[in-house]
């Protein structure tokens, strides 16, 4: 855009009421130096787009121009975005991050965390808003419009395997926080992240990786055009062996086959993927381990036995239409998931001769639909959206929870077969009442039904709920190229369906109250964004998120825990900087406060809140063939148990690349990750375990460390 705001947006024009359109839409948040300059360049398309007379007829009917680009920096969300903490980032802005593993690319969204506690090939574990996030919960996470986490799961509720992402395809990671939209329904109080893959790439791709620690990793992808269309395909393999004593020997291969023809707007694609890992796991080990000498270094373990196999497989379309009056949309999909995990977190706790080794075997197929329609109205001067939507989801799922050593059988727990059905209506009213006010409400609908079939009858069963969750947003502005947000809605939860069954404790035989299959969250939050000063974008937003209560299915013990009602406050702060054109800065800053809202003589700390996060992002290119980024991350001291006398320490971590350009097509780069080589954790647990001769259990904090400092090489052709 020859522009100078600091905007990008992508649209398809389609006819010239619709230009004339969006070029009003876009007028109030232009610079005024800039109009003309825009303005010449919208009349000139639209000069272009104007029937032509020719000899013999009349007219011509004018035909469907070629979709028109406007790019600037980054994209604006003034005018588009419902609340301050909605955003999106664009694939430009993915490509400068240095991410050690794929779900890091999540840490794009603003005070979101991204760890790791086990082995490679485990789902990530997430920080966000307050929450420990566990392998998921309460981040709703989708990739190419399907969702990521999965329900019921033999290791964690919304189990968020990120594995099979393959960065190079995402054009665009969407993210929202907070339970103020209609789309997001279950585990989406905290936050939502949708990475959107790309149906055609610039050019081809033929990348080569090596490091440190056994890395190797190999992509080959390109889109070229066949039958009317894009025909997008992606070979990845990956090995890395990390730090530890025992090398994980993680082996990845990752592939997708992508057909689309048409655009965003109007198009469709059909697509299927298909990931395998392997690895070997180091968990996380007690401090008193290190300090007495019974393991090597902080990358030993104390089963080396542990870990696992994962596989996905999928088979998805994807239709959109959209005009001038409205838009549909309509996306379908069949999941495929298997985990064989072995873990063992306490040792010799339970059995001192077997050890406590256990297996979550976990199979499953998932099949969803989701549609919608959205009607675009204008009358009396108001412009009015009007939506409506349905999600469909099925899950048939078989899992269990069984004691090995060294993988191995030595007794079953439990094991089941659940089928887990959801359906939601959804509804939206976006209405612009005058130039400097708009509202949003909406209201989704949900309806649950379990089915558990268990090996020990008293535990099988059905249960069903629903649940209402209004949503309300209001924005002001903008003024002075700001906006004011205020959000206010109800989410939800849903727990475990072998928790909403369940009447015996698998392991103890003990009686056990059945929990609530879905569980209310509420929040309200003041916020603003501003692009008053030029080349910077920054929002700022005050919060508050309740939970009646944090119940959790505990997929270790294959029972439940009913949790107490919480409410987290923070405060999240937000800046995007482009001072010149070749350098841009993120930097962003969150606290968060965590309590029980009841009383209890434990304490009201909730173990495992993050309360303050921060990120430090500088990234370089246009500087003739070189590139670069330079990457750092903190999060704070964590309370460990309710009465706050046992705390986390801090990490932070110094990630970089430097890169060159050959040509358009081949450039090198190296990639540093832990640069200062700090000996910080990734993660601090604090429990009861039993080390080998020690005659019980013993509390104590038990960390997974932050990698070493690596490098790898980087050479695409």
């Amino acid at each position: 855009c020859p522009c100078e705001a600091s905007f990008r947006c992508r649209v398809e024009i389609n006819s010239r009421a619709d230009l004339i359109r969006r070029f009003h839409l876009w007028r109030p948040y232009l610079h005024m130096k800039s109009m003309l300059r825009c303005a010449q360049l919208l009349f000139a398309v639209l000069f272009s787009l104007a029937p032509v007379p020719s000899l013999g007829q009349t007219e011509v009917a004018p035909q469907k121009a070629d979709p028109v680009e406007v790019q600037g920096s980054r994209n604006s969300q003034l005018g588009l975005a419902d609340s301050a903490n909605a955003g999106v980032v664009t694939q430009k802005q993915l490509e400068a991050r240095t991410v050690y593993r794929p779900g890091e690319l999540l840490e794009a969204t603003p005070g979101l965390i991204v760890s790791q506690h086990s082995g490679e090939g485990k789902a990530n574990q997430f920080y966000l808003r307050g929450f420990n996030l566990d392998h998921g919960t309460d981040l709703r996470t989708t990739v190419d419009g399907m969702l990521v986490n999965q329900r019921s799961h033999s290791h964690g509720q919304g189990w968020t395997d990120l594995n099979f992402l393959i960065p190079e395809l995402a054009s665009r990671l969407e993210y929202r926080k907070g339970p103020y939209y209609a789309e997001a329904g279950d585990f989406g109080t905290a936050g939502t992240a949708s990475v959107v893959y790309a149906n055609a790439l610039p050019q081809g791709i033929a990348s080569f990786s090596a490091g440190k620690d056994g890395l190797r990793r190999s992509l080959i992808a390109a889109s070229p055009a066949f039958g009317g269309g894009k025909l997008l395909y992606a070979i990845e393999l990956f090995h890395k062996d990390g730090p530890f004593v025992y090398p994980e020997n993680f082996r990845k291969f990752n592939g997708v086959l992508r057909y689309s023809r048409g655009s965003e707007d109007n198009g469709f694609n059909v697509a299927a993927m298909a990931y395998s890992g392997k690895w070997n796991s180091t968990d996380q080990i007690p401090a008193r381990a290190l300090i007495s000498g019974a393991v090597r270094s902080r990358f030993d373990t104390i089963d080396p036995t542990d870990g696992g196999l994962a596989r996905r497989n999928s088979l998805s379309a994807a239709w959109q239409r959209s005009d001038d009056s409205s838009t549909t949309r309509a996306n379908a999909y069949v999941l495929q998931n298997r985990l064989d995990l072995f873990s063992n977190f306490t040792y010799f706790a339970d059995d001192p001769v077997n050890g406590d080794q256990f297996a979550q075997p976990d199979r499953r197929i998932t099949s969803a639909v989701n549609a919608s329609h959205q009607w675009h109205m204008t009358g009396l001067g108001v412009h009015t959206d009007a939506s409506v939507g349905v999600q469909l989801q099925n899950d048939n799922i078989f899992n269990g929870l069984t004691s090995t050593r060294a993988r191995q059988l030595v007794s079953t727990t439990r094991r089941d077969h659940i089928v887990e059905t959801s359906a939601a209506i959804t509804g939206e009213l976006s209405t612009r009442w005058t130039p400097w006010f708009r509202s949003v409400a909406g209201l989704r609908a949900d309806r649950y039904r379990f089915r558990v079939e268990s090996d020990n009858p008293d535990n099988g069963g059905g249960a069903s709920d629903g649940i209402a969750s209004p949503k309300l947003s209001l924005i002001f502005g903008p003024w002075s190229k700001t906006e004011w947000y205020l959000n206010a809605g109800r989410g939800f939860h849903s727990n475990d369906a072998r928790g909403t069954t369940i009447r015996v404790d698998p392991k103890t035989g003990d009686p056990v109250d059945p929990v609530s299959p879905l569980v209310r969250s509420s929040g309200f939050e003041i916020g603003l964004r501003s692009e008053f000063v030029r080349g910077l974008q920054s929002s700022v937003s005050v919060y508050r998120l309740d939970f009646d209560s944090e119940l959790v299915f505990v997929g270790d013990a294959g029972t439940t825990e009913a949790g107490r009602p919480s409410r987290r406050d923070g405060i999240e702060f937000s800046n995007y900087y482009k001072p010149v054109e070749w350098l841009t800065i993120d930097a962003d800053v969150a606290f968060a406060r965590a309590r029980f809202r009841d009383s209890d003589p434990a304490g009201r700390r909730i173990p495992g809140a993050v309360e303050g996060v921060a990120s430090l992002a500088l990234a370089v290119d246009n500087l003739g063939p070189w590139f670069g980024a330079l990457q750092w991350r903190y999060f704070g001291p964590r309370p460990l148990i309710e009465d706050n006398t046992v705390r986390s320490r801090s990490t932070s971590t110094l990630n970089g690349r430097v890169g060159y350009r050959f040509s358009r097509s081949l450039h090198a780069e190296i990639e540093g990750f832990n640069l200062t080589n700090r000996r910080d954790s990734a993660i601090d647990y604090y429990y009861a375990s039993r080390l080998r001769g020690e005659a019980a259990p013993v509390d104590d904090i038990h960390f997974h460390p932050i990698e070493s400092r690596s490098f790898r090489l980087n050479v695409n052709l």
